[in-house]
Formats: C-alpha cells, structure tokens, sequence
C-alpha cells in the first residue's frame, strides 16, 4: 500500500551554473515553511523577495508510478496524476494515498500518457481538468470531482478540447489556470517540425481557453493559441506581477526558461536558444540539456523554481525589476534522480514529485516520491 510519512533532514546541495539574461518578476508571496511536515496550509506571511530550497523534511507519498503532476488540495492533501495508466491519485490530509479514478480513454506510450492536472473551484463540486494522450491525439477533459476529501471520486468526463496531435515525444501536458481565470495548456511539437510555426495548428503552442474550451477572449488571433514556435513546454507559472513563464525542452544544444508574451514567436524550430533574431523572443535563461531537461516549474516571491529530469537537479532564478538577478543556482544535485513537478504551497514550502520509474530514470527505493520541501530566505 502506498504510505506517506518517512520523515528526512537532506541537506540542500548549491551549484551555479552559466545562465542568460534576464526578464520579468515572480509570484505569490507565501511564507518560510515551520520545519514540521505537514501538509496543509498555514496562516504565516512573507515579505522576503528571494528563496532557496533549504531541507527536505518529509516524504508526502512513496511508491507512485510514472507520477507527472501535483494539484494541492484546499485543506490539505493533493491530486497526482500517473502517467502510465490514466491514474488519479488523493493524497488525504491524513497522509494516506488511494485511488480517486481512471481517466477513461488514456492511452499511454513514449512520453503520452496522463500528463497535467488542474483544479477549477467553484460554488459547486470542484471541476478537475486533465491532459492525456487517446488513441489517435492529444486532448483535455472536464469532469466533476465528486465527495470529500479522504473519498474523493471522478466524475463523468466530458472531453472540450482534442485535435491535439501525438507522438512518442513532444506531447506537452502542463496545465494551470492562470490569474486571468483562464486555462492554460501547453502542446508539444509531436514531432512535426511546421506546426509550431503554423498559427492555424494547435501544437507547438501555449494555448489560453475558458473552461469550455473555446478560444478566451483576447487572445492574439482570435484563436486558442496565445504563443508559438515552442519545442515542447513542460512548465507554466506567474509571478506576483501576473508576468507567465515556461519551461521549454531543447533539442540538444539548449533547454530555455521564457517570459510569455501573447503573441510571442519563441523560435522553434528555426532557432533553439538565444538566437538574438528580432523576428522571435529569446529565452530569459538558457541551459545545456544535460544539466535541466526542465519540466514543472514554481514561483514565490521573486524566485522562480524550475525541476530538472535529465539534470536531475532543481533550478532556483531570482528575478528583479524584469531581469534575471543572479546566475541561476541548482539545488538537490542527484540527490533525488529525476525531477518532474515543483509545486509551491501557501505556506511557503514546496512540494518536489520524482520520476525515477518513468522508463528513463534509475529508481530508489520507494519511488517514486513526493517530498516536503522547507524554503529559505536567499542569502
């Protein structure tokens, strides 16, 4: 049975690497975490600008399978979606892990699958949105999310968006809704080199829609896409100034961290990196493959939080008056194998999710895990 509970004191492992320069500022401003691992919220308040990922002190959950994205509970607990399967997981408050349901319809493969969660709360049940990989394409549903916490259940999906084409890569997934209300969904290139630089394909693309489905309004062209030309984005985040970020795979040169502009060309797949070329936006930050691979990324205050699969690290990039401060700083060195989500928690702690038994990791024992992080004020 899956369990929570393993409490650790992991010391946080710093390296600097080479970064680019910088953009915009970061997100809600929570609180340095008290060192206990609980999993609920509290009521602390922070005004330092800059963090750190400091110690490790709890394992939340143990022994998922292919985990791929972390949706905090209101009161405690989370959602985590398994990739393999189509599998939803609740982590209660009381830190037990069980089954809420099965998407119907995943069908898993290369790197499709379940992929990306979110939450829509509403004066109703709340509304869980997920990505996932179907026979023929790429699609997101809706369904209620039915009982209490600790019984949680789907309920009957209804499918608002599909024609999102697939592949055995390049199948984006991340989903949040974003401080306008919208959601957003970020698509991979399915390894169809045009449809990035098509404004009339869907994939490629970060993508800004209401809960139907339908294009929201004010969307650059009218259509669903709100930004172009990417890769494969894994990350979505905003900060405190509403500013949208995105972690975005490379090929094999380099993996980019981007400011999201409506409208924006991002390059891909003319140039990959800091090209320098007016026609498109260049990354704010840029990494070698093998030190990021980047998937989830968070933000608190100043800060941005980007994990690391191939890197096996997670990135930290302070950010001030729209540019980057300082060389970004990895913590975690190996330490936990692959990185998939980085979650930041209203009190000020973060929640990291391993994918070591994904196919392209090394698993430990117990993964994979959802761990506690406790976070520091920057020195």
């Amino acid at each position: 049975m899956r369990r929570d509970a393993r409490l650790a004191a992991v010391g946080c492992l710093v390296l600097v690497l080479t970064a680019t320069s910088g953009c915009s500022a970061p997100a809600p401003q929570p609180t340095p975490s008290s060192p206990a691992p609980t999993i609920g919220p509290s009521t602390t308040a922070a005004t330092q600008t800059w963090w750190r990922a400091g110690s490790v002190t709890g394992t939340l959950a143990s022994a998922l399978v292919a985990p791929w994205s972390v949706v905090p509970l209101d009161g405690g607990g989370a959602l985590i979606s398994e990739r393999g399967d189509g599998t939803v997981l609740e982590l209660t408050p009381d830190g037990e892990v069980r089954t809420v349901g099965v998407i119907p319809g995943v069908v898993s493969g290369g790197e499709s699958g379940l992929h990306g969660l979110a939450l829509l709360r509403t004066d109703g049940a709340p509304t869980l949105f997920a990505y996932s990989g179907a026979a023929d394409d790429n699609r997101v549903a809706r369904m209620p999310l039915l009982g209490e916490p600790g019984s949680f259940e789907l309920g009957e999906p209804e499918v608002i968006l599909e024609g999102i084409a697939r592949a055995s890569t390049h199948d984006g997934g991340r989903l949040a809704f974003g401080p306008d209300g919208y959601l957003y969904i970020t698509t991979g290139d399915a390894q169809q080199r045009d449809a990035p630089q098509d404004r009339d394909s869907l994939n490629g693309k970060i993508l800004r829609v209401t809960a139907d489905g339908d294009p929201a309004p004010g969307n650059p062209w009218g259509t669903r896409v709100w930004s172009m030309g990417h890769r494969n984005v894994q990350g979505i985040a905003w900060t405190a100034d509403g500013t949208m970020w995105a972690s975005e795979f490379g090929q094999n040169t380099w993996d980019e961290l981007n400011r999201i502009e409506p409208g924006g060309d991002y390059g891909w797949p003319v140039v990959e990196g800091i090209s320098g070329r007016g026609e498109f936006t260049d990354p704010v930050a840029q990494w070698p493959t093998s030190a990021a691979s980047p998937s989830g990324i968070a933000a608190r205050g100043d800060t941005i939080f980007m994990a690391g699969l191939r890197g096996e690290r997670l990135w930290q990039i302070d950010t001030d008056a729209g540019k980057m401060r300082d060389e970004p700083v990895a913590a975690f060195v190996g330490e936990h194998g692959r990185l998939r989500d980085v979650v930041a928690l209203p009190d000020g702690s973060l929640w990291l999710l391993t994918n070591n038994t994904d196919g392209r990791g090394s698993p430990r024992p117990g993964d994979d895990l959802l761990l506690r992080v406790e976070v520091v004020p920057a020195p």
